[in-house]
């Protein structure tokens, strides 16, 4: 069972309450040394203006009542050293101080009396955050899945809109699993999802319209798997992969996820069409991702590595620890949809790494990617860090990591906002084991800066949800349809048969 040390601020007299009375601070106290922790860690961070309130608890066994004052705003807890913060109040707040540090004070009520802490700040940015992320909750199992959904969350408060849920009892022919969405230039004008096992099909919307196609031809892999839409035009680059999992004992990385086989795709919405843009039997290519201008798409690739078995299905497994993407890209005429010659971009192999998830921010300047030791999975890597090119350096140069954003857990799966100055990304820094969705500031001399977790209305959410997020995708609007809409295509229509252009 886990052990929870909370940090409280509290008024006294007032449980969980926000006021900006004057008198609310005690009116004497002294000064201790040593800091209050809290949870979330919202110690000077840098915030958008347009964040919903940071709800914290503070963790101190030794007091009874706390009390903390955000540059006037002051709020007060009980012994369960939750803070509710008045929305209300805390937007006016944030806009008060768009560019500037608010002050924020910590007061406990402890034997002696009340004690003030060592205080901190949050930075409010001058950019705003788009408001709405999209996720997925899954259990964090490994071999099965059971229940799942994929939500929406207004970021500037905490509403929780369900795009779709797969059925929470076990019927027979319903199992089935969602997975791997992604919209077009941070808009919801077209988006896609994977279904897997029963039902299965890609549901492709266009505005209020949605409907389920398959990705299925004898040269094909498997269906398309993880993919990113053109930034103007109606096609979709996706990854086709056989992928193949196993387990660790010996170390605290629990599963490894790799691929025996794996291709790029270009899919055509408009058409139903899709084909080859990469087909290669002696690499692996996987997390396509398009430029913003859309006039190159960038790539991971791994040369399959010598087999140390003779049995060539084991190949990969012996030799998953020495797999190592390197990140490449290639010219596309958005006119004739042509392909041209590929360029090496990241040579993470010649160090002993390896890229993951390619993206590049919207204003076209940087490229955002994961790197770890070996592998393409990192969510599950421990080393896994995120790191940047600058694009106005040539290939190979430019390349350093996000260091004040970085943990010592996985810090893997990103999305940017379409200012380019946030972006959202998982993480498994709280306890190495649940991935939750972290946000992190972006600025104009292209540093990231330290990370916070995404805000919930109750500060203890994340301790007592047994669940992880999931591939996080910021859009400036909100999806034009819900559960009801997505269960009748999933559920009760036949997929379309993509064409196979060759």
């Amino acid at each position: 069972m886990m052990k929870k040390i909370l940090y409280i601020i509290v008024l006294a007299g007032v449980l969980a309450a926000c006021s900006s009375r004057p008198g609310s601070v005690p009116s004497s106290f002294t000064e201790v040394a040593d800091s209050a922790v809290i949870y979330p860690d919202y110690r000077d961070v840098t915030i958008p203006p347009n964040i919903a309130p940071l709800n914290f608890m503070v963790v101190d066994s030794t007091a009874d009542a706390f009390v903390a004052d955000l540059g006037g705003l002051v709020c007060g807890a009980a012994a369960d050293g939750k803070m509710d913060i008045d929305s209300t109040a805390w937007r006016q707040l944030l806009n008060g101080h768009r560019g500037q540090d608010i002050g924020v004070s910590v007061y406990a009520r402890r034997e002696q009396g009340w004690v003030r802490q060592p205080g901190f700040t949050l930075h409010v940015a001058e950019e705003p955050i788009d408001p709405y992320v999209t996720y997925r909750l899954i259990e964090p199992g490994y071999e099965l899945y059971y229940q799942l959904g994929i939500y929406q969350r207004n970021l500037t408060n905490f509403d929780v809109t369900t795009i779709y849920e797969n059925d929470r009892t076990k019927k027979e022919g319903e199992s089935h699993c969602i997975n791997c969405h992604n919209f077009q230039n941070n808009g919801t004008e077209r988006m896609y999802l994977h279904v897997r096992e029963n039902h299965k099909g890609t549901v492709v919307t266009h505005g209020t319209e949605a409907h389920k196609i398959l990705i299925q031809h004898d040269s094909i892999i498997a269906s398309g798997a993880y993919g990113n839409w053109h930034p103007f035009l109606p096609l979709v680059a996706f990854s086709t992969n056989k992928t193949e999992q196993f387990f660790h004992f010996k170390y605290r990385e629990k599963i490894e996820v790799f691929d025996q086989r794996s291709d790029l795709l270009l899919y055509d919405a408009d058409r139903n069409e899709v084909r080859h843009i990469i087909r290669t039997p002696d690499h692996f290519e996987t997390f396509p991702c398009w430029s913003a201008d859309g006039t190159r798409l960038y790539y991971c690739s791994a040369k399959m590595p010598r087999s140390r078995v003779s049995r060539a299905d084991l190949a990969v497994i012996a030799s998953y620890d020495s797999l190592f993407y390197d990140l490449w890209s290639v010219p596309f005429d958005t006119a004739t949809y042509t392909f041209g010659q590929p360029r090496l971009e990241v040579d993470a192999s010649s160090q002993g790494m390896s890229c993951s998830v390619p993206r590049v921010s919207p204003d076209g300047r940087y490229l955002l990617y994961a790197l770890a030791l070996y592998g393409q999975f990192h969510l599950y890597h421990r080393t896994s860090d995120l790191w940047v090119k600058d694009l106005k350096f040539p290939s190979g140069e430019g390349l350093y990591p996000l260091t004040a954003t970085n943990s010592p857990e996985a810090d893997s799966y990103h999305s940017w906002s379409s200012n380019s100055r946030w972006f959202v990304f998982s993480s498994r820094r709280d306890d190495g084991d649940f991935t939750r969705t972290y946000i992190a500031y972006f600025d104009r001399q292209g540093r990231g800066h330290r990370a916070f977790l995404m805000p919930q209305r109750d500060p203890e959410y994340n301790l007592l949800l047994l669940k992880s997020f999931n591939v996080p995708e910021l859009t400036r609007t909100a999806v034009p349809f819900g559960q009801q809409q997505m269960e009748h295509v999933i559920k009760h229509t036949e997929a379309e048969p993509a064409t196979y252009k060759d």
